[in-house]
């Protein structure tokens, strides 16, 4: 399908925060054309006119637990480990397949109306959530979460034979749950793989100061260097949370390119502590947003999480002009492509696949216009998602869901789900 926007103001991303205006055509699941307007002399399918508002490439979710959704504001105000063994483990246990499948379904439509084309996922079965994503039309790039109770080396070797090669909106990374979750030998089966593939190997990392200490108290050495000993990340990958990391371990991060994924509304609500990002950023480790689970969010809200990530660092540091808002922006649209391994859906420009959000200006917490990128992060809301593409597909638009599916439909089975496990 050809689709022509026009009267755009653009933000391309592409290395430039500047805001351009004119018009960017569609061509199938590629951008064809983004530029000064030049008239609708060849034929296309649609054409919209954007009346000025603006377009750019939508937000990458780079840490999500998809299927989770049947367990927001189930177990809230909780401490962390009342929450996990008391709430969260014994209602998963019942999941079935199915159930991830439909409960997956929520969540891609919250992304789609957050602005977001893509998400970073882990969870029991990667298999069902590349299933949801794809009958939905999402793009979704899932990561093992082996632990010792849950997944194989084995199971990790197969999805990532398999779901490679799956869909063209699905891939696979390498991953497992956590340092604290995971034996010594299936950590060393997974930095085989690693090896055998040249591939990048994910993992929440120092969320807690428990969880780095416990760790030490295992090997000597903190998860960082304990998984980098390992050689884990001879090929990259990265750390979700990274909350507490030690200088050594932001050397680490730093020499192996790694992506710290931060998540300042979950790392808030769990009371996890706040990441020193402003650190991060001046040693050049690449740091890109995730909103972690529906469970320990529980909103699945870019816009949030930018603003928490700079609100929080500037706390932490006692210094207002910490972790400028255009820097968050290119964490929750370029890097979290890059830490994804999606080079090609991170800005507007010919060739590049067709993933854009539409941002309605015309709300009144973007006027006046002073400032497109800092007012999406600091005043920014979903209210102001008009459209979102994915692979050049319109899925969201006008409040209104093109998947392929009743929305009311995919509620009322995770309203049943949730009742069933809750009993």
């Amino acid at each position: 399908m050809k689709i022509r926007f026009y009267n755009c103001r653009i933000l391309a991303m592409d290395g430039s925060a500047e805001i351009g205006e004119g018009e960017v055509w569609v061509d199938g699941r590629c951008i064809s054309y983004v530029g000064k307007g030049k008239g609708s002399a060849q034929a296309f399918d649609r054409e919209v006119d954007v009346q000025g508002n603006l377009i750019m490439p939508g937000f990458k979710n780079a840490h999500t637990h998809s299927s989770m959704t049947f367990l927001r504001s189930y177990a809230d105000d909780l401490p962390l480990q009342q929450w996990l063994e008391d709430k969260v483990f014994p209602l998963e246990a019942k999941l079935t397949g199915e159930d991830m499948y439909q409960l997956a379904k929520v969540a891609v439509l919250e992304y789609l109306t957050s602005g977001i084309t893509c998400n970073f996922d882990m969870y029991l079965d990667p298999c069902q959530v590349a299933r949801a994503s794809a009958d939905l039309g999402f793009r979704t790039v899932l990561v093992g979460a082996m632990n010792d109770h849950s997944q194989s080396p084995d199971d990790l070797e197969r999805w990532y034979r398999e779901l490679n090669g799956y869909h063209p909106l699905i891939s696979f990374r390498l991953g497992f749950h956590a340092e604290y979750t995971t034996g010594r030998e299936r950590l060393e089966a997974v930095a085989g793989l690693a090896e055998k593939y040249k591939a990048p190997v994910y993992c929440h990392n120092s969320e807690t100061k428990a969880e780095v200490e416990q760790c030490i108290g295992r090997y000597g050495k903190t998860p960082t260097a304990f998984l980098d000993e390992l050689g884990m990340f001879r090929y990259g990958g990265g750390g979700y949370h990274c909350v507490h990391l030690s200088q050594e371990d932001m050397e680490i991060f730093r020499e192996r390119g790694l992506y710290v994924v931060t998540n300042p509304g979950s790392n808030a609500k769990l009371a996890s502590g706040i990441a020193p990002i402003a650190q991060m950023l001046g040693m050049g480790i690449p740091i890109a947003l995730g909103t972690d689970g529906p469970a320990s969010n529980n909103c699945l809200d870019m816009f949030r999480e930018m603003f928490l990530t700079t609100a929080l660092a500037k706390l932490r540091e006692q210094d207002a002009a910490a972790v400028d808002a255009q820097e968050v922006l290119r964490m929750a649209v370029c890097q979290g492509a890059h830490a994804m391994g999606l080079p090609e859906c991170d800005c507007l420009r010919e060739g590049k696949l067709a993933d854009l959000i539409i941002v309605d200006l015309h709300q009144p917490n973007m006027q006046p216009i002073n400032h497109i990128p800092k007012n999406l992060v600091y005043s920014g809301s979903k209210q102001n998602i008009r459209m979102t593409m994915v692979d050049g597909r319109i899925c969201y638009e006008d409040g209104r869901f093109f998947v392929g599916e009743d929305p009311e439909e995919i509620y009322a089975h995770a309203n049943e789900i949730a009742r069933r496990l809750q009993k």
